[in-house]
């Protein structure tokens, strides 16, 4: 990937927003970390992106909208939107915990959202992408069936 793999923070909380961004940067280095607190900028921005790949930082409830209406707003452009998101909640109820299963979401952290969990969380998704791209590089048959795809 040409311009790394990146983060994309959604919270509608400035706060918490530009928490959990600058809690990413201090260990990410795979791609940039971005963060929206407008569900719609977010959801203009991954439809006009050139890349359909990418790590989701969601809040569930973002104003008027959903966290899970925004991962389905995108999941034409990011197939794997919801397998590559990490949910967060104040409150993580049984309804959370459920729309996360139905959803294919795999990550759920609970506010106040701890540092490890949350580098913890975004390293196993982007470890399955460079585990890929290894694998790529160092099997010239795998790489051509993959490309023939």
């Amino acid at each position: 990937m040409p311009e790394g793999l990146d983060v994309i923070v959604v919270d509608d909380d400035p706060d918490v927003c530009q928490l959990i961004s600058s809690t990413i940067k201090r260990f990410y280095t795979w791609g940039k970390v971005l963060s929206f607190t407008d569900v719609e900028e977010a959801t203009v921005y991954c439809l006009e992106r050139d890349i359909g790949v990418a790590i989701f930082v969601v809040d569930v409830f973002l104003g008027g909208a959903s966290g899970f209406y925004f991962l389905d707003a995108i999941e034409k452009k990011f197939p794997t939107a919801h397998s590559d998101a990490i949910v967060i909640t104040g409150n993580a109820s049984d309804d959370i915990v459920n729309m996360c299963v139905a959803s294919d979401v795999n990550h759920l952290l609970e506010k106040p959202v701890r540092p490890y969990a949350l580098q913890l969380a975004v390293r196993a998704i982007a470890e399955k992408y460079l585990k890929f791209a290894k694998r790529l590089f160092s099997d010239q048959a795998y790489a051509k069936s993959v490309m023939n795809f």
